[in-house]
């Protein structure tokens, strides 16, 4: 079988355990260490992603910028740590427009350009198209951020790419047929929308071939969702989808992230 380079735009790594999401840890052995063995045994060459633990900050009487601030302090961290095998991604919020955007130019200045992935309802809030987050967005694209989001709010997510069609966007999780339909026809809105494979939906046999036929493999990235997700899966979703050819799954494995993100 041909050998694909593999980059998995979509995992939540951590060093902390209450940072790793994991719904069922015990069974996993999971730490820093076993998730450059785990992935580089499935040929994964590189993983991009947030930090999204750190919940145990409000019950001490934080607040969610100071989990959102430890956060991306973990995935500094990691970056140290892993090098080149782990391209970082940072939170933003919304209640907090000011630091949010001295966040994004202090991460553009270390030569990180990911946000996200951002999973809202974590984080304490919900609604992708907020004034606030507008303003967010205006300073992500202007500083050149590859922008992944966690689906959530059919309406609110139209809204948003209407009004930043400019901003590269990352959806994560094509979703059941309602959702990956919705999706699709949010990709007519802006060719800087694109969708990651993980989560539900590319296991219904044909679904990402009908993506691909539409819009070119060129606008959709393997990702796993690492470690809520099995990473195995998804990449038996591409390599063994016999509805695709080797050039489409050499773009949606590795080529689509690596010219995003400038790698």
């Amino acid at each position: 079988m041909k050998e694909f380079e593999v980059i998995d735009f979509h995992t939540h790594p951590f060093i902390e355990q209450k940072s790793n999401i994991c719904g069922h840890k015990e069974y996993c052995n999971m730490s820093a260490e076993s998730t450059v063995k785990t992935m580089k045994e499935l040929g994964v060459s590189k993983i991009c992603g947030s930090v999204i633990g750190h919940g145990d900050i409000l019950k001490n009487g934080g607040n969610q910028w100071d989990v959102i601030k430890a956060c991306n302090d973990e995935a500094l961290k990691l970056r140290e740590m892993y090098g080149d095998f782990y391209v970082m991604g940072f939170h933003v919020h919304p209640d907090y427009v000011k630091k949010s955007c001295e966040e994004i130019e202090k991460m553009h200045k270390l030569g990180i350009n990911l946000i996200g992935e951002l999973v809202p309802y974590w984080h304490g809030w919900n609604d992708y198209s907020l004034p606030a987050f507008d303003e967010i967005l205006d300073t992500a694209r202007q500083y050149n951020m590859v922008v992944s989001f966690h689906s959530m709010g059919e309406d609110e997510m139209d809204k948003m790419v209407k009004k930043h069609p400019d901003v590269v966007f990352v959806a994560a999780h094509p979703g059941e047929y309602g959702e990956f339909m919705r999706h699709m026809e949010r990709m007519k809105l802006s060719e800087n929308y694109y969708l990651d494979v993980s989560g539900y939906g590319i296991f219904r046999h044909g679904m990402l071939k009908h993506a691909v036929a539409e819009f070119g493999a060129e606008r959709f990235l393997y990702g796993s969702d690492y470690p809520t997700c099995n990473p195995a899966m998804y990449l038996g979703g591409v390599i063994w989808d016999n509805l695709l050819t080797d050039k489409e799954k050499e773009l949606i494995l590795a080529k689509n992230a690596k010219r995003l993100l400038g790698l």
